[in-house]
């Protein structure tokens, strides 16, 4: 599959071969920073973008012309299976997702429906105009929300705080819980298998909910569906990343999931997760997204240092601990892709 991709720094550093230097890459990296994104998004709501293959292309592109990114990444939501099981999903300015009809009950649970990969076809359809214009100039990456963070999402209506009822439902109802996480990763699996088999070059599992949960809870409800869906990709040659908020504390268990590269939070010492996982499994991260908005001095200086910690390391894809935020200077974070660019090691 490399040999098809003129640039293939990312696929090497996540199956740990050696790199000149660090690729790179950002979470929410084709978004709400750039105003040749809200050209598109002031015409369209967010799930025609997503839902409409020409315009999902025209957005995942954007980075990759605008800011010359080692991978793209599909344009597309964490929230699609949710939706496409059963869940009517919309998007409110400032509010963000909203299912208007919550997963509270064992009947809501049953009508969940798996049998609906057509209902995602247009994901397929966009990986193919992507991968179309896309020419095999660089990797791109795939992905799908993991079965807990969509299970927050269904059973709290939208994001939350405390994800109190989320929390409620694993300790008075664990049986219910895992018959709606069952129902996810089966959709999931064949879900990343399609989008595998329409043309992506690597896929990533967003756990974005995980911290919210304690160690043990984290093994019943997340890691043993997360473990699940990796074991049954199609995966040759197409690496699996897999990346949560509180990384840093469940690394070691991200790692026994079987990806081939864990993604990290900003909390850790990204040396030291590395020492600490098994030998090939590679690691991507994980600067602080806030350094973006510092002076141009301070992220050089900041992306430098963990260049220097993770001198000589196979495997290392350089992103951030989590996704752009809406407000940083775009001008930043080109400077900042233009810093990892110019590194050698």
């Amino acid at each position: 599959m490399t040999n098809n991709l003129q640039n293939d720094l990312l696929i090497r550093a996540a199956f740990s071969q050696p790199t000149e230097r660090p690729p790179v890459w950002m979470m929410r990296q084709a978004g709400r920073f750039m105003k040749e994104y809200w050209a598109i998004k002031n015409r369209y709501s967010f799930l025609e973008m997503c839902k409409t293959p020409e315009i999902a292309a025209d957005v995942t592109l954007l980075p990759v012309d605008l800011l010359g990114v080692d991978a793209a990444i599909l344009f597309s939501d964490i929230l699609v299976t949710g939706e496409a099981m059963g869940g009517q999903l919309s998007f409110e300015q400032g509010v963000g997702p909203r299912f208007a009809n919550p997963v509270r009950t064992q009947a809501d649970a049953e009508a969940l429906r798996t049998d609906v990969l057509d209902k995602l076809q247009y994901v397929g359809d966009a990986i193919g105009v992507i991968q179309q214009r896309l020419q095999g100039r660089i990797p791109l990456i795939g992905f799908v929300g993991a079965p807990f963070t969509v299970l927050s999402y269904l059973v709290e209506g939208g994001s939350s705080r405390d994800f109190k009822r989320t929390k409620l439902l694993l300790n008075n109802e664990p049986e219910l819980a895992h018959l709606i996480l069952q129902k996810i990763a089966d959709l999931t699996v064949a879900y990343l298998n399609m989008q595998i088999a329409a043309g992506v070059n690597a896929v990533q599992l967003f756990d974005s909910w995980a911290q919210a949960l304690s160690w043990s809870d984290y093994q019943v409800f997340a890691h043993a569906y997360n473990a699940q869906i990796v074991s049954k990709l199609h995966r040759k040659d197409i690496p699996v990343i897999s990346f949560c908020k509180g990384s840093s504390v469940f690394a070691p268990l991200m790692a026994e999931a079987g990806p081939d590269v864990v993604s990290v939070d900003w909390n850790a010492d990204l040396r030291n997760i590395k020492d600490n996982l098994p030998q090939g499994v590679a690691v991507q991260g994980n600067l602080d997204p806030f350094v973006l908005y510092a002076d141009k001095k301070v992220i050089k200086e900041k992306i430098l240092q963990l260049f220097e910690r993770m001198r000589g390391q196979d495997g290392f894809i350089f992103n951030l601990g989590h996704g752009i935020m809406p407000d940083i200077p775009f001008d930043n974070v080109k400077y900042a892709f233009e810093v990892v660019k110019e590194f050698r090691y």
